[in-house]
Parts: C-alpha cells; sequence; structure tokens
C-alpha cells in the first residue's frame, strides 16, 4: 500500500511542530496571565448533545457508531463540549468560569473543496458574565493573545447578530427568506443581500439597511450611522451595548487594535449577540473568532450566558511568518560525540545545568555537519574525564567556564508550513 494520508489530513513535521508548540505556549501563558484555566474534553462528543448546543449540524461533522450503537461525532468545535463540560461538571461551583484550551477540531469537508479537515485551535470560554464588561474582556483577551503571540499587524472587528435579526424581522418576509440572508451574511455576498432586500414583500425601510448596514465600519460614528439607519428596529439597546463596550476597550487600552463592522458574522448559528473576527494583513481568511452565545447552555440544562473565541493555530503561524518570520524558537544547544559512556555521561550532566543536548555516534567531520544540519550551537566530544568542543578545522578546543556558564540561546525565527487550517 502507498503510504499517504487522508484528504483534508497532513502530518507535521519537526520544524513546524516547534512553531506549533512554540505558539501554545505564549497563548496558554497570556491567557493563564488573565486568569483562565485550561480543560481538555475528549475528542468525540455525543451527537445528540452537539446538536442539542449547535442546532443540526448537517454533514459538517465526522460521525461514527460505537458498539453500544450511540452515534457520536468527533468535535467540530469546543464551545459547545466546553458548555457541556461547565453544564455537567460545575454545576455546583459559583461563577463566572473562565476556561481556555488547545486543541484539535474536525469538520468534514466536500472532496473538491481542498480544505483541511483537522486542524488547532486556541480559544476562550467567559460562562456565567454578561453585559458589556464581559464582551469587552473577551475582545481584550483576543488582542492581548495575538500581541503575546508576537502578532505586529492585525484587527479585531466587531459586529452584532441582534441588529441582522431585527432587520429580517422588520423585513416581514417568510422565514425561508430570512435563512438566505443569513447564508448571505455569513459569506459577505453583499451581492446576494442586494438582491434578496429587493425581494417583492420587503418593507422599504428593512431594503434600505440590509443593503447599507453591512457596509458600515469604523467606531462609535458606524454605530451612530447603524442607529440611524435601523431606527424603529428594537435594537437599541443591542447598539447601547456595542458603544459601551468601545469605551471599555479604549480603557482597556485595546480600543486601537478593534473596529466595529456590521458585515461580521459567524458560521455556527449559536451566537445571540457580538460576534468577533479576528484578521491579518496578507492572509486571504480570518485567523478565529467567536462571540456571545447565550443559548448554548440553557439548552443543555444550564441556563448560563457566555462568550468566547477561537484562534487557528496553523492560520497564526502562517500570519506570524508573513510578518516576523516567526515565533523565536529555543534551539539544541549541543552535540556530543566520542566514546558512547562519556557522550552519555556528558550529556546528562549538559542537561542537568539546562542545555538541550543530542548523542551521536559520528566524530571529527561528520559530527560537525551533524550539529550544523540541527542547527546546534557546539559540536562536542567526550572522553573519559574530558569534554571538548571542534573548531570550525574539526580540531578538539578545551571549554571555557564562560562557556558552560552562558544560558542556552534562541534560534532564528521558525518558518511556518503553508496549511491555512480552520479559525473559527
Amino acid at each position: 500500500m502507498r503510504p499517504v494520508t487522508a484528504r483534508g489530513f497532513r502530518d507535521v513535521l519537526p520544524d513546524e511542530a516547534a512553531v506549533r508548540e512554540a505558539l501554545r505556549v505564549q497563548l496558554s501563558d497570556s491567557l493563564l496571565a488573565w486568569g483562565y484555566s485550561r480543560v481538555e474534553t475528549p475528542i468525540v462528543e455525543r451527537l445528540d448533545m452537539l446538536e442539542s448546543g449547535a442546532g443540526p449540524l448537517a454533514d459538517a461533522v465526522f460521525k461514527l457508531t460505537d458498539s453500544d450503537g450511540t452515534l457520536l461525532a468527533l468535535r467540530p468545535d469546543l464551545t459547545v463540549p466546553i458548555a457541556r463540560l461547565v453544564a455537567s461538571r460545575f454545576a455546583e461551583r459559583p461563577g463566572p468560569h473562565r476556561l481556555f484550551y488547545v486543541a484539535d477540531v474536525f469538520r468534514e469537508r466536500e472532496s473538491l473543496r481542498g480544505q483541511a479537515r483537522q486542524f488547532t485551535q486556541a480559544g476562550v470560554e467567559l460562562i456565567g458574565a454578561s453585559g458589556a464588561a464581559a464582551d469587552a474582556e473577551c475582545v481584550a483577551v483576543l488582542a492581548d493573545s495575538l500581541k503575546t503571540a508576537g502578532l505586529k499587524q492585525f484587527l479585531v472587528s466587531v459586529g452584532s447578530v441582534e441588529v441582522l435579526s431585527a432587520i429580517i424581522a422588520a423585513a416581514g418576509m417568510p422565514a425561508s427568506w430570512g435563512d438566505r440572508v443569513m447564508v448571505a451574511a455569513h459569506q459577505r455576498n453583499l451581492v446576494e443581500l442586494r438582491g434578496l432586500s429587493s425581494a417583492k414583500g420587503v418593507s422599504p425601510q428593512a431594503q434600505k439597511a440590509l443593503q447599507e448596514v453591512p457596509r458600515l465600519s469604523g467606531g462609535v460614528e458606524a454605530i451612530a450611522a447603524c442607529r440611524e439607519t435601523v431606527a424603529g428596529f428594537g435594537c437599541d439597546a443591542a447598539l447601547d451595548a456595542l458603544e459601551e463596550m468601545l469605551g471599555l476597550l479604549a480603557a482597556a487600552g485595546a480600543a486601537k487594535d478593534v473596529v466595529v463592522d456590521f458585515s461580521v458574522m459567524r458560521s455556527f448559528d449559536y451566537y445571540t449577540g457580538i460576534v468577533i473576527e479576528a484578521c491579518a494583513p496578507g492572509i486571504g481568511v480570518p485567523l478565529g473568532g467567536g462571540g456571545r452565545y447565550d443559548g448554548v447552555l440553557g439548552r443543555l440544562g444550564a441556563p448560563l450566558t457566555a462568550a468566547g473565541f477561537a484562534l487557528g493555530i496553523e492560520r497564526l503561524a502562517i500570519a506570524l511568518a508573513e510578518q516576523t518570520g516567526g515565533p523565536c524558537l529555543r534551539g539544541l544547544d549541543a552535540v556530543v560525540g566520542g566514546d558512547a559512556a562519556s557522550a552519555l555521561a556528558s550529556a546528562a550532566m549538559l542537561r542537568r545545568i539546562g542545555w538541550r543536548v543530542r548523542v551521536s555516534e559520528r566524530a571529527g567531520a561528520r559530527l560537525l555537519d551533524e550539529a550544523e544540519r540541527e542547527g546546534a550551537r557546539m559540536a562536542m566530544v567526550a572522553a573519559p574525564g574530558s569534554l571538548a568542543r571542534l573548531d570550525r578545522d574539526g580540531r578538539a578546543v578545551g571549554l571555557t567556564s564562560e562557556e558552560l556558564s552562558v544560558p542556552p540561546t534562541l534560534a532564528q525565527p521558525g518558518v511556518a508550513q503553508p496549511d491555512l487550517g480552520g479559525g473559527e
């Protein structure tokens, strides 16, 4: 059999794996600093539980059946699994619950789309908190996570599901029309939205709003323009909350990274309030996003408010490679050759003082070649009672106390492989 991976899946080789691990550590440190705690959920969930929280998942999930005949699914995201975790395990714990994760998710794709079916997400869920302050925290944590990862240029866009829902309700059209509007909004298909707005029976004010509101972006002036366009639609409270959130982000020092954009929607249908999307120049897809999903936990028996976001690690790695070359990676400090017993003993001693060391059976020029190939700072040769480094000509040179006391250094920025994965 030809050794190939399944469509939509891939192997992660050492260089990229090092980049991904560096991002995982950086993002985890950032989220821990905000008081979030890491959790892990099973890779498989009951399909009926996922659909209870998220609604019908159609063909977006990998389905399987266990030996008991229970229909299961590989998790397509972490929001519903963590909602299930809180509903089932945190019932006696007072909230709010601040949780984060770094985990793989799986989504079925059509053969001809050429998209990844497994990718890694890092994200947070703020459960049991509501209002502008909680929304502002989610947006600020997202912006801070991107900065901590090393991204220099990015933008976090914030919109509102409630505004679009109010426009659809004011149009006075059948539910099927509203569903088509939602699909077009998810796809940012402004041409389709214009066509739907002109359908027979759409009220004139709703027609105007559906054409103009998705084009509004900016700061408080965009909110004011939206407020004028949707006057009387019943979404003043949502716009008030959005404006209050901008003020809180300014207080947190995060406002310069945020823009209001009423075209932002998310691909899952469980969002109920703000929706968030993070983008970076040169990347044609969002790095990630999220929003408020107050109804999910109630459907799982724990009526708690919630908001969160997820970032695609693969996409973030590509954005970093474009802007900075990638995160700085800790490299190998030494490759140690010589007789086996001495090399093993010397390597153990170096590891005790914090070095990263590989033992090699090679000697001379071949040992130097291995050290260079592996990006090690030194090639060393060990003998009973001695340890020396090799110079460029392969000669053994005595180690100074300074060389042994120098802390391990960082290698050059790593480069991620170009796979866009998924970020929502």
